[in-house]
């Protein structure tokens, strides 16, 4: 492995990963410690085990700790850092093929580790793996512009430390590419990936010019593909620079120069010197960065609300105003108020409450302490709290905040700010919980309803809700989450947070004059962009990894420069807490609901976007509250791309399942409900899951859902697994 990789892997096992962030609230770049992972680990003795894992030591006693972690504790929630462990001590003990073993393992359980997909990029271009190089540092640099430096990384240090793995993931493509054209004889093939190489290399020496191996390797490339005169500006400043790789630049110099001067008195020190000032003029002139293309601004009168939509596009916003979206957040009216508070309307704070596996189980206590009691008085809706003063506290239910499956509540003080109660009501349930509770890790202030009291930011709606609940929130001091100084144009989810300022198109429409523009320019035609495009703006709500930084003037949720949709960096997931996710790996929470389609090969390599199932227009929302587009016949969300299942022999074929069962269709087992909503199960998002029997005989079906199990509950893993192995036998049979 090259020397920088491990230096880089010493610097991350010396510092213990720090961060735990809470489910469901809006990460931001200050405050991104509120715990140590460590600090979720409740048995003293894994944690000191996991706390060892970072203590630096030779790479022989590294390894020794991780395979001693994962021997000890295998049900661990934190085996992806020690495979991680694990791999980079084998590399640095050059035991490549365990190391890649376990980074894979590692990877299975976090597949978005940029730092660790560098290292085996790196060492698979070594041996010859090249697809599968390509593939992991493709995936780093779209993880490196994706996620925020980990905690493990000094802030002031993740410019030149992110610069450094861009530049050997590009090495690393460069090298794979490079590797396969020496295999091919000459011909069109072999030119490409000399292009495309040459390509990846320039592009690593522009981010690392003081690294020689990828000034050798571009030397070559250069070379085989006719560009003596080049290579040989590479291959000057790599024997300038000496090392262990200067007498083979010496060597290639040589051949170069018999080949270019073959009777020429040229000296050979000054053809060197020649060349090596060819290089420098190069570098001098080639931007380390690509040109930014020039930026759209909006100014906030550009935003003119979604009543200006409603004169051309009534029957659309009739079904805007009765979706969840438009109903995320609304001023208080009492027929809008959906939770008890009139028969179950007591909630005591030493019941105990667990949601756990698609079960709410609340725990009365024998010794019953009253906190809330939730009325109605003259036609208004009141939430009576008993404080820490012993006496009872009144609050006016100002907003409510949902519409669909669970509402919670807030009231407005004198000074403007707006407050969440701590309790909301469970429609599904027709209870009041302690909804934070059930989904926050330890230590979470938020959780403990006796922190109402205080009205600071646990309980600030501006705060913690408003990013996804309300339109164009803004910091009017132009600073970040400050609940003093947040406003919004809009309560709820707007026709504008997802298809931009309308203002040029209302002035347009107007005075009758309609110009061409690009499918991106508001208002948006959803029909006509790319998916991520589409998914970045539906992300803008549901992805909870997103890292709310403040626009220039204070723009939380929305830009006023480029595209008018944020598509800022993200918390790495590892930094959250662990009650997000499952132990193999898969998100638990449907905050995570883009996360979890960005995984999925549909996405990826396909094209699927949330509008290929979901229609956010729907004529039913009422009866449709996940906006299905084939709720009566869902295996079209698959069918339409997957068109050989059509046919329902050759989809029975496929599900081992009658055609018309419920083990027949798509997403039952590529989809399974085991995503954790408001109190119920959700589909899961990474639409290419396939029960894995595995992991469920590892971590249990609480910690590793398996689809075939979800149905078949009277059966286990080893059953899954006996039929998954007769299937694929039947698979080989029939080729």
């Amino acid at each position: 492995m090259r020397k920088w990789l491990r230096l880089l892997g010493v610097l991350l096992c010396s510092l213990t990963p720090l961060a735990a962030q809470d489910i469901d609230s809006s990460p931001s770049l200050k405050g991104r410690s509120v715990s140590t992972i460590a600090d979720q680990i409740s048995d003293a003795s894994e944690r000191a085990a996991f706390l060892d894992l970072f203590r630096q030591a030779p790479p022989a006693d590294m390894l020794g700790r991780a395979k001693g972690f994962l021997i000890r504790f295998p049900q661990s929630a934190f085996l992806a850092q020690a495979y991680e462990v694990a791999a980079r001590a084998n590399f640095d003990l050059e035991k490549y093929e365990s190391g890649l073993d376990d980074a894979r393992k590692s990877l299975a359980l976090l597949p978005e580790n940029p730092l660790l997909l560098v290292a085996v990029a790196d060492v698979e271009a070594r041996e010859g793996l090249n697809q599968t190089a390509v593939e992991h540092a493709e995936e780093a640099l779209d993880d490196l512009d994706r996620f925020a430096a980990p905690s493990s990384v000094k802030e002031h240090d993740w410019p030149d430390v992110k610069r450094r793995l861009k530049a050997s993931a590009h090495f690393s493509k460069g090298r794979a590419w490079l590797q396969q054209a020496l295999g091919l004889s000459a011909g069109e093939k072999r030119d490409q990936l000399l292009k495309t190489s040459e390509a990846s290399l320039d592009r690593a020496q522009q981010l690392n010019s003081a690294d020689s191996e990828t000034s050798y390797l571009l030397g070559l490339a250069r070379l085989m593909s006719g560009e003596p005169s080049r290579a040989a500006s590479d291959f000057a400043m790599v024997y300038r620079r000496g090392g262990e790789i200067a007498p083979k630049a010496r060597e290639s110099l040589r051949a170069i120069y018999k080949l270019l001067y073959p009777r020429s008195d040229l000296p050979f020190e000054t053809f060197v010197q020649q060349a090596q000032a060819r290089w420098t003029s190069r570098a001098q002139t080639s931007s380390g960065d690509p040109a930014q293309p020039s930026r759209t601004t909006y100014k906030q009168s550009a935003y003119f609300g979604s009543a200006s939509c409603r004169a051309c596009h009534a029957d659309i916003y009739k079904q805007w105003s009765q979706s969840g979206m438009s109903k995320m957040f609304r001023p208080y009216a009492a027929e809008n108020v959906l939770g008890d508070f009139k028969n179950n309307n007591d909630f005591y704070l030493a019941d105990e409450v667990e949601y756990r596996s698609d079960k709410l189980t609340i725990t009365r206590s024998p010794q019953p302490a009253l906190f809330a009691r939730m009325v109605i008085r003259s036609d208004h809706h009141y939430f009576d709290i008993l404080q820490s003063d012993h006496q009872w506290h009144t609050y006016p239910v100002d907003y409510t905040i949902g519409s669909k499956f669970q509402q919670a509540y807030a009231t407005k003080l004198p000074n403007g700010e707006i407050h969440v109660f701590p309790i909301q009501y469970n429609l599904l349930e027709k209870q009041w919980v302690n909804f934070w509770k059930t989904i926050d890790g330890p230590g979470s202030e938020r959780a403990d309803p006796r922190s109402w009291e205080k009205l600071d930011s646990s309980t600030s709606y501006q705060a913690l809700c408003a990013v996804c609940h309300t339109s164009q929130l803004r910091n009017v001091k132009g600073a970040g989450f400050d609940a003093k100084h947040l406003e919004f144009n809009e309560p709820g989810i707007d026709c504008e947070m997802c298809h931009g300022p309308s203002a040029d198109h209302v002035l347009e429409a107007t005075a009758n004059e309609y110009h061409p523009k690009p499918p991106l320019t508001p208002p948006v035609n959803f029909h006509a962009i790319d998916h991520r495009k589409f998914v970045a703006i539906c992300a803008q709500c549901h992805m909870q990894s997103a890292i709310r930084k403040p626009g220039p003037a204070g723009e939380l949720n929305y830009s006023s420069a480029g595209d008018f949709f944020t598509t800022g960096i993200r918390e790495p997931f590892v930094e959250f807490s662990r009650k997000g996710f499952y132990k193999d790996g898969r998100f638990r929470q449907t905050t995570f609901i883009v996360e979890a389609l960005e995984r999925s090969q549909c996405f990826k390599k396909g094209a699927v976007s949330c509008g290929t199932c979901h229609n956010p227009h729907a004529h039913d929302s009422a009866s449709n509250p996940t906006s299905l587009k084939f709720r009566d016949n869902p295996d079209q969300m698959c069918t339409g791309c997957h068109t050989q299942f059509q046919d329902s022999a050759r989809a029975a074929e496929h599900s081992h399942h009658s055609a018309s069962s419920e083990g027949s269709r798509c997403v039952s087992c590529h989809m399974p409900r085991i995503m954790d909503a408001l109190l119920f199960r959700a589909r899961y998002h990474q639409m290419d899951d396939i029960p894995n029997a595995d992991m469920t005989r590892r971590f249990g079906q609480d910690e590793s859902p398996n689809a075939c199990l979800l149905c078949h509950q009277s059966k286990d893993a080893d059953w899954v697994q006996q039929q998954l192995s007769a299937w694929r036998s039947v698979a080989v049979s029939r080729k």
